[in-house]
């Protein structure tokens, strides 16, 4: 039962925080599978989308295919399998509506601490109400976090020297201001991972020319931009059997990748030095400004569709440059060599800023929780913390296959409560001293603040596994008990929401 946005509600089941793709498909699980469960949904910012609606960048596009970061119920009928920002926007605004999630959404009203009570079984929910100003308190039963691993008020720029010399334009891609006129200038694109990739050829198409300046290289794959086996099915079936067979079908793929990638690395460099040898001009010069240091996966890699990144290097309208920033000059950047690279606009596309939950404090019973002392079960509950869920999706594939698998988990976890009577679940942290971070790859912004995320232990159930299959099995078919969580409480009391005028 979706409680309405214009009803005033003293207590809920569920309370979704975020209303971007993984708290969009929470709500459309809870309603499939627990049609009897209120649901409501706080939203910080305006607007349903999440990163798809903050991230307003040239060419902004997903980085993994649209048949394995769409829906598990919701079929991608678009053509392109590469999607732009704008349209898995509207993937996520049509889904809402679709389900009805959308009239559940409190807009404008950041969470910013939750209290638990075990005396009553119950969270209560702090928030702001950036529109009016006001401070809005709710109880709800179960809290679930989907409000991602990163600021949205805030993206990550390094302290640049001299940078107040310089008399051109900087912008950072999470901040990126309407009606930037880039057209017949010089821009340098500070960066090598997914965002820097992207901007190069969409600027490409309007400035005169445009430099990707990068510390390091990262590896970059090309794909089509539309998948060739979706098209033929696409003609032949319904896109209700269509959809799983290419989503089964890429995840594959992936899979593969990635299990190389960690069995065979020197293989998979040899095999992802090829592909981008075989886009490049003869004696391009790959070595310096495509082959990492690190191993393929340990950190993401970076997907180009249609090869547009390398097309605009082979026609001259960009170039990369590998090499480190001493200093912002007047008219540009001075590098480590010496050399100067003159620039009228530069976007620091350097990364993003960490952020556990969306920065709310939690306590329990009284007692704050300290996050990094605390183990992930399943890689989406907590020790210690009863009734909590967190969304974190995979690192080697889709965020949304593992978002998928969290919302029927915590259908089946609600199903069973209710079915024993025991409306509390409470983790309980292993007992071994074998823990080792949440998230684990070596990008940047992991780096800087994984020491803000929750560890976990050697083995399931405290092992986030990068793994789809061995989830599914975890996750959707295996028992919702076991040596991990807790269960008990006293039935808490009735649902109390009260109809009022809509604000």
């Amino acid at each position: 039962m979706l409680i309405p946005c214009g009803m005033t509600i003293d207590h809920i089941d569920v309370l979704i925080v975020g209303a971007g793709l993984s708290g969009i498909g929470a709500a459309c699980h809870l309603k499939r599978e627990c049609p009897g469960k209120s649901v409501a949904i706080l939203e910080a910012r305006e607007a349903i989308g999440g990163t798809w609606d903050l991230f307003r960048y040239p060419g902004i596009r997903s980085d993994s295919d649209m048949f394995t970061l769409g829906y598990s119920f919701k079929p991608w009928t678009d053509p392109q399998a590469i999607a732009d920002g704008s349209s898995i926007r509207e993937y996520v605004r049509e889904t809402a509506r679709e389900y009805g999630v959308d009239r559940a959404i409190r807009f404008h009203h950041r969470v910013e601490a939750a209290e638990w009570s075990s005396a009553t079984s119950r969270w209560t929910v702090h928030a702001h109400r950036s529109d009016t100003d006001e401070k809005v308190t709710v109880s709800c039963s179960f809290l679930y976090v989907c409000s991602g691993y990163y600021r949205y008020d805030e993206g990550y720029t390094p302290d640049f020297a001299g940078l107040e010399d310089f008399v051109g334009e900087v912008v950072h891609p999470q901040h990126w201001p309407a009606g930037l006129d880039y057209a017949g200038k010089k821009v340098v694109v500070i960066g090598s991972g997914a965002t820097a990739v992207t901007l190069v050829p969409a600027m490409a198409e309007q400035a005169e020319h445009v430099t990707m300046l990068q510390r390091s290289p990262t590896y970059i794959v090309s794909m089509p931009g539309r998948d060739p086996v979706a098209d033929l099915l696409r003609d032949r079936l319904p896109a209700k059997v269509a959809y799983p067979i290419v989503r089964w079908k890429n995840v594959a793929l992936t899979m593969l990748s990635f299990e190389l990638s960690r069995r065979a690395p020197r293989v998979m460099k040899a095999v992802l030095r090829r592909g981008v040898r075989s886009q490049l001009p003869e004696g391009y010069d790959v070595d310096t400004h495509f082959a990492p240091s690190y191993d393929p996966w340990d950190q993401r890699l970076c997907l180009v569709p249609d090869g547009d990144l390398f097309r605009v290097l082979r026609e001259g309208r960009a170039s990369v440059v590998t090499d480190r920033i001493e200093r912002f000059t007047e008219k540009g950047l001075l590098l480590a060599s010496g050399e100067e690279l003159p620039a009228d606009v530069v976007v620091t596309a350097t990364g993003l800023n960490l952020l556990a939950i969306g920065g709310m404090r939690l306590s329990v019973d009284g007692a704050p929780v300290d996050l990094p002392s605390t183990v992930a079960y399943k890689g989406m509950m907590l020790s210690g913390v009863p009734n909590f869920v967190l969304t974190l999706g995979y690192t080697n594939a889709s965020w949304t296959l593992k978002a998928d698998l969290v919302s029927g988990y915590v259908s089946r976890l609600l199903q069973h409560m209710d079915r024993t009577g025991q409306p509390v679940c409470t983790p309980v942290a292993p007992d071994t001293d074998d823990l080792v971070p949440l998230i684990d790859l070596r990008s940047g912004y992991v780096l800087r603040s994984v020491g803000q995320l929750p560890r976990q232990g050697p083995e399931a159930p405290w092992r986030l596994h990068q793994n789809y299959p061995r989830d599914i099995l975890l996750m959707r078919h295996g028992s919702v008990t076991d040596e991990g969580v807790r269960f008990g409480g006293a039935p808490a009391a009735g649902l109390a929401a009260t109809d009022a005028a809509a604000g």
